[in-house]
């Protein structure tokens, strides 16, 4: 029997959903890089632990910026080491669907699909993320009503339309969860003399961030955060609440907002309609971030509501046409 894959190869994150069994496996997009001998040593959540802690000779980077391949060479290791972890061979080529974002160029694309042949599939079908991730969250995408579906990934935004199995409008901006750790450790810079690394910066978003200032102290969350400071260069300990984040990522969040607000400017009235009946749905990791769905209400006037695990809707959306590849035919074929 021919094995079925999907991949939600992301920015940030790869995940990977096999037919039969589900969601298998997910690690960092990341690779360690020996640049004296130009060697892959580590891949995935082994090589993500060797962030901050590594000679200089060694180089820890992630091969995809904006969800698309920088790194041909890296981004093939990568999906190497996917397909042997969930213990696919070369003698038991698979049928792959993986994500690509809605942007996507045909030299882009073509990277994607040469790196997936060369690690050895046997067919491979890129589709775009917006729909996956609509399909991942339960939309009925087949249907002839609008559906707005906004996936925050770690590289990027993706702000679509999505009806009768296509994309009607879409914008994709550069802002998403690897921005809003900028974002952070910048803030953290300026308003505390405090330097943290990238890791601690993500780990202060999930554990207190919060995309609105919380009035109620009670409600707010508290982190202590060890660093350094800048002007004396000795460890410090700082306290950080939600607001210091809401006002860390106050300019990303207006930008998204902003690609929400020309999204539905340029989407017809009829499927408008369709869209303040259902709401916007936030699929993907940086969907998790306190009330993102509060502040979109807010500032659009439109229901807004967080899909069920948004970290895996892509992942599921693959899934989902793997599963059911006739079914899904017409998407497939429109993607090719």
């Amino acid at each position: 029997m021919i094995p079925k894959i999907g991949i939600d190869l992301g920015t940030a994150n790869t995940t990977v959903y096999v037919a039969g069994k589900g969601i298998v496996l997910t690690e960092p997009t990341v690779v360690a890089v020996d640049e004296l001998t130009n060697k892959i040593l580590a891949v995935g959540k082994e090589a993500k632990d060797m962030i901050g802690k590594t000679p200089g000779d060694i180089k820890i980077y992630r091969p995809l910026r904006e969800g698309v391949i920088a790194d041909y060479k890296a981004t093939l290791e990568i999906l190497k080491y996917f397909l042997n972890k969930v213990k696919i061979t070369r003698f038991f080529k698979p049928i792959l669907v993986i994500s690509v974002p809605a942007g996507i160029t045909s030299t882009e694309r073509k990277a994607v699909i040469d790196a997936a042949y060369e690690a050895g599939v046997r067919e491979v079908y890129p589709i775009r993320e917006p729909l996956l991730a609509a399909l991942g969250a339960d939309l009925p995408i087949n249907s002839a009503s609008g559906h707005l579906i906004v996936n925050i990934g770690g590289g990027t935004t993706e702000i679509a339309v999505i009806s009768l199995g296509g994309i009607v409008r879409w914008e994709s901006i550069r802002i998403a969860g690897d921005k809003f750790d900028e974002s952070i450790k910048e803030y953290l810079r300026r308003k505390f003399n405090l330097a943290v690394g990238e890791r601690t910066a993500e780990l202060i978003k999930i554990q207190v961030g919060s995309a609105i200032p919380v009035k109620n102290n009670n409600n707010e969350h508290i982190m202590e955060v060890r660093g350094i400071n800048i002007l004396s260069g000795l460890p410090v300990n700082v306290k950080i609440h939600s607001n210091h984040i809401a006002e860390a990522l106050q300019k990303d969040l207006r930008e998204i907002i902003a690609g929400i607000k020309k999204v539905l400017a340029n989407t017809p009235p009829e499927l408008v309609a369709d869209i303040m009946e259902k709401g916007i749905i936030l699929s993907g990791g940086s969907a998790l971030l306190r009330n993102l769905d509060a502040l979109i209400y807010e500032h659009t006037g439109v229901p807004t509501y967080v899909a069920d695990d948004p970290l895996y809707c892509v992942a599921r959306g693959t899934g989902k046409i793997i599963e059911k590849l006739d079914i899904y035919r017409r998407i497939i074929l429109s993607h090719k």
